[in-house]
């Protein structure tokens, strides 16, 4: 099976699924927003996008093997209590036919950063709580002897030893692990990079912020006999002091940071870039070379995608018009392109932006490929690079 990734129109907000050359999906935040349901409406049927990218178990289950909640901000988790399935698996209910979340991948971090200000969380980042608590328990009274339904993968070590008993489901920052739904996958390799713990010179604010508990994945993926045939760097809302400590982290190792296709940090902002305030500032805002090159470390035709709406040349922030120029120069320099879901194949009728992954890189797919200036030069390939 052919590996892609694709991004779907959801707005100032994310939502990516990853099908492996194994067959394997794994899923990366969710958007589904309610107005979908009004015919009158124009936003975008995600979820009957998503659910015709899905296949269906022996039980009649639509599934994804993997989801992972970058953090718990409303843009990236809503429509999961009323789309997929939560409790104990066999709770699933053909009636109701929600989609199967066959392994979860949560970072600890995610909620232990939830910002003061905003401590509640929507109901459905509270949901995706409440269901990691239950499977990190199904884990621990059963000893490990967990069913997929049951399955949860713990992206990062939490604080004071709350999760030292749980190494057989625990990746620790800076770790490649191949696992998805239990099970060894040759078609992926990813390494976690964040969230990273309080660093010494971050306030109670930055500490504590939601954005500041992105989960930073790498992806390396295989196709077509090549194990490192695309990568792609997924980055949540991390803002700029996130991408400055781990360039200062991995600036001696660059390779780690390296990518095919970027999702630009929370929906194309500024603040993944600069401390500076776009609209008060406009042109005098400074860019942080620490994030940008954390940002820019690209393979020859890497793309930057924006999961937002459509850029103009106005003070909005995300997304803005001023990354969007730096993710420009970015890709230019690799050869590459830059393109914002939200305007394609037209804003009026944004379509999800597939990637089949190819030997030597990333290629667009779906009826993108019908308009050629679309496009652009430097998506077909390059000469994959060793794996770091």
């Amino acid at each position: 099976m052919a590996a892609k990734i694709a991004f779907f129109p959801v707005g100032n907000g994310d939502m990516t699924l990853l099908q492996l050359e194994s067959g394997r999906k794994v899923l990366v935040d969710i958007n589904i927003r309610a107005a979908a349901d009004d015919p009158e409406d124009k936003t975008a049927d995600v979820a009957k996008m998503l659910r015709e990218r899905l296949t269906r178990d022996a039980k009649g289950r639509l599934y994804v093997d993997a989801f992972l909640l970058s953090h718990p901000d409303k843009d990236h988790c809503t429509g999961l209590r009323t789309h997929f399935h939560l409790g104990p698996p066999a709770e699933w209910s053909k009636a109701a036919d929600k989609i199967f979340i066959r392994e979860m991948w949560s970072s600890p971090m995610v909620f232990r950063r939830a910002s003061k200000k905003n401590r509640v969380l929507c109901d459905d980042a509270q949901a995706f709580n409440t269901e990691a608590r239950r499977r990190v328990q199904r884990f621990r009274d059963s000893q490990g002897a967990v069913e997929e339904g049951d399955r949860i993968l713990i992206l990062g070590e939490d604080e004071n030893g709350k999760t030292d008993d749980l190494g057989q489901i625990l990746v620790k920052i800076d770790e490649v692990f191949s696992k998805v739904n239990g099970a060894h996958d040759d078609s992926l390799s990813v390494r976690l990079l964040a969230a990273l713990p309080k660093s010494d010179d971050e306030g109670e604010e930055d500490v504590l912020s939601k954005n500041a508990s992105s989960t930073i994945l790498r992806f390396a993926l295989a196709a077509e006999g090549n194990p490192d045939a695309g990568r792609y760097l997924s980055g949540g809302d991390a803002e700029v002091a996130i991408w400055e400590r781990l360039w200062d982290r991995h600036k001696k190792r660059p390779d780690w940071l390296s990518y095919d296709i970027l999702l630009s940090p929370h929906h194309c902002s500024w603040h993944s870039l600069s401390y500076d305030s776009w609209s008060e500032m406009r042109e005098k805002a400074k860019v942080s070379e620490k994030a940008r090159s954390a940002l820019a470390q690209t393979r020859d035709g890497a793309v930057i995608v924006a999961s937002s709406n459509p850029i103009k040349d106005d003070d909005n922030d995300p997304p803005c018009i001023r990354a969007k120029r730096e993710y420009v120069a970015i890709t230019d320099a690799a050869k590459g392109v830059f393109k914002c879901v939200g305007e394609l194949p037209s804003e009026d009728d944004p379509d999800v932006l597939e990637f089949e992954i190819g030997r030597n890189g990333p290629r667009v797919k779906t009826r993108l490929m019908k308009a050629a200036s679309v496009l652009g030069p430097g998506v077909v390939g390059r000469q994959p690079l060793a794996h770091g």
